[in-house]
C-alpha cells in the first residue's frame, strides 16, 4: 500500500514541525519545507530519529519569491506526480514599517496569500491524482480582529499597518480557500478538499522578530508564557490532514478540529472573486481545473 504524501511548508519549526512529526508518525511520506538548507536537513534527521519514519525528503525555497515558489512547484510536481495533502503552513507576521520583496510585492501578502496559492495552483493535476487529496490552509483568528481590507489596494500601498496587513492577508487566504472549494465542486472535482485553520495562540518562533513596537513587544513577551505548544497548535492541522471524518469536507473553517464561523463582515462571492482574480494577475498564473 502506497504511503500518502504530504507537503508542508515552513516545517523547521513550531506549528509545521510539530505537523510533520506527527503526520510522520503516522507513516506518511513527508515533505518538509525550509529556507535554509541545513537547518532543513537537521529537522529531516530529527524527525526519523523521533519517528523511524525514513520517508522523510525536503525540499527548499524561498517563499517571498514568487519565482521561488514556482521554481519549487515545478520540481515537486515533476518528482511527486501524486499528492495526497499539501499543508500551507508558512506565515509572518512583518515589522512596523512596510517591507517589499525584490519583486516588488509587500511582504505579508507575498508569504501569507501569493506562495499558497501559486503552490495550489500549480500542484492541483498532482493532488488531482490522489483519491483523497486535500489543502489546509493556515488562518488567524486575526482575520476577524485586526483586517481592514481595502480590496482596491492588496498590498496596503496608501495605508499600512502591520497587524492589518497580516489581518488582512489571513482574511484574504479563507476567501481564496472558498472560492477554489467552489470551483473545485463547480467542475466536479469531489476528491480534493480545501480547508482552512486557525491554530491559536502557539508559543514558537512566530513573529518573535517582528518589530511591533516596545509595548506590544514586552507584552507578546510575556503572554507567550500562556501560549499553547506547537504541538497542540498542530492538532487540527494533522486532523484535516489526516481524518477520514473529514474526506469529504471543503471551504470550511476550523478551530481545533471543529468547524467554525468565519468572519462576516468581507465574506461573499463579490469579495472571493476580487482575491482570485488579484492573485492570478500578480502571479501571471491562472488557476485552473481539469474537470473529473
Amino acid at each position: 500500500m502506497r504511503n500518502k504524501i504530504v507537503l508542508i511548508t515552513g516545517a523547521t519549526g513550531g506549528i509545521g514541525k510539530a505537523t510533520a512529526t506527527d503526520l510522520a508518525g503516522k507513516g506518511f511520506h513527508v515533505i518538509i519545507h525550509g529556507r535554509d538548507e541545513q537547518k532543513t536537513k537537521a529537522v529531516q534527521r530529527e524527525i526519523i530519529a523521533t519517528t523511524g519514519n525514513k520517508n522523510i525528503d525536503i525540499v527548499t525555497a524561498d517563499l517571498f519569491l514568487i519565482r521561488e515558489v514556482k521554481k519549487m512547484a515545478k520540481y515537486l510536481s515533476a518528482k511527486y506526480p501524486i499528492l495526497d495533502v499539501l499543508i500551507n503552513n508558512a506565515g509572518v507576521m512583518m515589522n512596523k514599517k512596510r517591507e517589499e520583496t525584490s519583486e516588488g510585492i509587500e511582504k505579508t501578502i507575498a508569504l501569507n496569500l501569493i506562495a499558497p496559492y501559486v503552490l495550489m495552483t500549480e500542484l492541483l493535476p498532482n493532488l488531482q491524482r490522489s483519491d483523497n487529496g486535500r489543502i489546509v490552509n493556515l488562518s488567524s483568528s486575526a482575520h476577524k480582529q485586526d483586517a481592514k481590507p481595502d480590496f482596491d489596494d492588496m498590498m496596503s500601498e496608501k495605508k499600512y499597518d502591520q497587524r492589518a496587513a497580516y489581518g488582512n492577508a489571513k482574511l484574504f487566504i479563507i476567501l481564496l480557500s472558498q472560492k477554489i472549494s467552489s470551483l473545485l465542486t463547480a467542475y466536479k472535482v469531489e476528491h480534493v478538499t480545501v480547508n482552512e485553520m486557525h491554530p491559536g495562540a502557539v508559543a514558537s518562533n512566530f513573529a518573535v522578530t517582528s518589530d511591533m513596537g516596545w509595548f506590544m513587544n514586552g507584552l507578546l513577551k510575556v503572554a507567550r508564557i500562556f501560549f499553547r505548544t506547537p504541538e497542540k497548535g498542530a492538532e487540527t492541522a494533522v486532523y484535516l490532514a489526516s481524518s477520514p471524518e473529514v474526506e469529504n469536507e471543503s471551504g470550511k473553517y476550523f478551530i481545533d478540529c471543529k468547524v467554525a464561523e468565519v468572519g462576516k463582515k468581507y465574506n461573499n462571492p463579490e469579495n472571493e472573486n476580487k482575491v482570485l482574480d488579484w492573485c492570478e494577475h500578480i502571479t501571471q498564473t491562472r488557476f485552473t481545473v481539469n474537470a473529473a
